[in-house]
């Protein structure tokens, strides 16, 4: 493993294979949590947290227990239980120390758990063949990568607020229309590999 493969790994995740605008995984949260920055910085962080330490733990269990011992199938029941354990940790976290944020996350909070792009980061670990440290490389450029789109779409959403826009279009239609065009600029980054 050289550091040229780990910055590959690094790249393609968080800008070619974007988990929200190329792969399409993570749109409910994606959408939903981008109205303003502050709120999109806190479920991008938190986001960023919990696939990282998912990455990392279920790198080390698949790695040294359910591979070994021919327990592949278990994968994504596994998976799904830590990712839960975590967001509970984050949410606790959350609810004591940050409670604004708390707050202006709401039902998006708990939503990581069944949020698509958590557990599509540890399984495309498992399914790439990456070891431990890929994939925490992976997940955490995934994370990151998530991180980024959706503080980008919130920028933009709050900038659209003072523009005049024909009201057919105004609210969800202009939103998609946004995260479009943002994924066909993501797709640029494809001349990186």
């Amino acid at each position: 493993m050289s550091n040229t493969s780990l910055i590959s790994i690094l790249l393609m995740a968080m800008l070619i294979n974007n988990v929200v605008l190329s792969q399409f995984l993570g749109i409910c949260p994606f959408l939903g949590v981008s109205k303003k920055v502050e709120t999109a910085t806190g479920m991008g962080a938190a986001v960023v947290f919990v696939i990282t330490l998912a990455s990392v733990i279920c790198g080390i269990i698949y790695t040294f227990i359910l591979h070994p011992l021919n327990l592949d199938y278990l994968n994504t029941i596994v998976f799904i239980l830590v990712i839960a354990s975590l967001v509970q940790f984050v949410e606790m976290f959350l609810k004591k120390s940050i409670p604004s944020l708390y707050k202006a996350l709401g039902v998006y909070l708990p939503l990581i758990t069944t949020n698509c792009a958590v557990l599509g980061a540890v399984l495309l670990n498992v399914q790439n063949g990456y070891n431990v440290i890929q994939g925490i490389v992976n997940g955490f450029a995934t994370s990151v990568g998530f991180a980024v789109s959706i503080v980008i779409l919130a920028g933009l959403r709050e900038k659209m607020q003072y523009n005049r826009i024909p009201k057919a279009v105004q609210g969800f239609p202009f939103t998609m229309f946004t995260a479009s065009l943002m994924a066909i600029a993501f797709c640029g980054f494809s001349g990186l590999k």
